[in-house]
C-alpha cells in the first residue's frame, strides 16, 4: 500500500480543515517546500497536494507552491483543487504535478472528465470521490450531490478510470479512524478499482489495517502534523 503524505495549502500555507470547515483551519507550517522536503527526506515517494485557495475560487491559486515542490523534491505529486477546465488541467501539469484529481467537475461535468481520461488516461487523471454517508459531496465539500458512492465508481469505472481518492468528509482532520468498514466494502463490490482512503486515518494500526483491507493508498494529513504517527513509523510501508 502507498503512503501518501498530504499538504493543504491555504494563502500558500501548509494548513488542515476539520471536516472540510474553512472555519475551522489550523496552520502548520509557512513553507510546504519545506515541508515536502522532510517527506522526501523521510523516504515518501508520492505526494497529494490539495490547492484549499483554488477549490473556493475554481481555478488553481497555488501554482508556484506546486513549481516549487516540483523543483525541489522527486516527490510524485497528484494535484487537486480548482482544477475545471482544459486550461487549467494543463497548467498544473505543466508545473509539475504528474497526475490530477478531479472531483467536483467529475460530478458536475462528467464528459468533460472522461474525455480527459481518454487523453490522458487513468494514470494521470484520479477520480476524487468524496463523500458523506452514502452521497458524492461536491464544491469544496459544502454541497450533497445526488449521485451515491457506488453508482459514482461504477460510472467511472465504466469511462476508464481505475484510482479513486475516497475522502469521508465526516472524518477528514478529526483524527477518529478512518471508514474502514465502507473501504472494505468498496474493494470487495469494485475489485477492477485501486482505492485510496483519505480522511481519519490518525495511528499506525489504522494504516496496518487498511493495508490489510487492500486499500492502494492511504493519504495520511492531519496524523503526521500533529504527530499522531510519526515519518519514522511509516518506515516498514516505503
Amino acid at each position: 500500500m502507498e503512503i501518501i503524505p498530504a499538504i493543504d495549502l491555504v494563502n500558500g500555507q501548509c494548513v488542515r480543515l476539520s471536516a472540510g470547515d474553512f472555519a475551522r483551519q489550523t496552520t502548520y507550517d509557512s513553507d510546504p517546500v519545506a515541508v515536502a522536503q522532510r517527506f522526501a527526506d523521510a523516504g515518501m515517494r508520492r505526494l497529494h497536494l490539495v490547492d484549499l485557495d483554488g477549490a473556493r475560487a475554481g481555478k488553481p491559486i497555488n501554482l508556484g507552491v506546486l513549481e516549487s515542490i516540483a523543483k525541489a523534491t522527486n516527490l510524485d505529486i497528484d494535484a487537486g483543487g480548482g482544477i475545471q477546465t482544459h486550461a487549467s488541467l494543463t497548467q498544473v501539469l505543466n508545473a509539475g504535478a504528474k497526475h490530477v484529481t478531479a472531483g467536483s467537475l467529475a460530478v458536475r461535468e462528467q464528459p468533460t472528465v472522461e474525455s480527459w481520461l481518454a487523453r490522458f488516461g487513468s494514470d494521470t487523471i484520479f477520480i476524487g470521490a468524496d463523500f458523506k454517508g452514502e452521497h458524492i459531496m461536491i464544491n469544496a465539500w459544502a454541497d450533497k450531490s445526488t449521485l451515491t458512492l457506488a453508482g459514482f465508481i461504477t460510472d467511472y469505472l465504466a469511462a476508464g478510470a481505475s484510482i479513486f481518492i475516497c475522502t469521508d468528509v465526516s472524518k477528514d482532520g478529526l483524527l477518529q479512524g478512518p471508514s474502514l468498514e465502507i473501504y472494505k466494502t468498496l474493494v470487495q463490490q469494485f475489485p477492477g478499482a485501486q482505492f485510496v482512503a483519505s480522511g481519519g486515518v490518525t495511528t499506525i494500526a489504522d494504516v496496518e489495517a487498511l493495508a490489510e483491507a487492500g486499500m492502494h493508498g492511504a493519504i495520511i494529513g492531519k496524523a503526521l502534523y500533529e504527530g499522531t504517527i510519526k515519518l519514522p513509523d511509516l518506515k516498514p510501508f516505503l
